[in-house]
């Protein structure tokens, strides 16, 4: 069994962006050398998301409006009493959670049609990071 592990850092420009990803993950899975197996991809902070969909801007700009509904900016979240004021971000990554797995066959990510992976920031402009295992022989 072959493992790999390999981070990629984030500093967005924004306080909110979705970056895709792919293209990054495939090529740490193709310099891994695995053939068959596993790639989990995580985000390691509580107010930023990884998932799957397709990339497109209507989607995107869906996916955007509909997290604002569910967990909008508000002031009277109770996280806010701490000093900070990110509580909806926090919100945000628990719905689209913060990691993925994707099979790898054939030394490829082993996709459906149009799906591809995305790191969601939802309180950016500081540096962040995301692990990439990779896991197969």
């Amino acid at each position: 069994m072959k493992s790999c592990t390999e981070y990629l850092w984030f500093n967005t420009k924004k306080k909110r962006e979705y970056i895709n990803i792919t293209q990054q993950v495939e090529d740490i899975v193709k310099n891994s050398g695995v053939k068959e197996g596993m790639v989990l991809v995580s985000a390691m902070h509580i107010t930023a998301s990884v998932y799957v969909n397709d990339d497109e801007d209507g989607i995107i700009q869906d996916i955007d409006e509909w997290l604002d509904k569910l967990a909008p900016q508000r002031r009277d979240y109770k996280h806010h009493h701490t000093g900070e004021s990110n509580a909806d971000a926090h919100l945000k990554n628990l719905i689209m959670h913060h990691e993925v797995l994707v099979p790898i066959t054939q030394g490829k990510l082993d996709f459906g049609p149009w799906q591809q992976i995305f790191y969601a920031e939802f309180d950016g402009q500081r540096r962040k990071r995301v692990v990439v295992k990779v896991i197969g022989e």
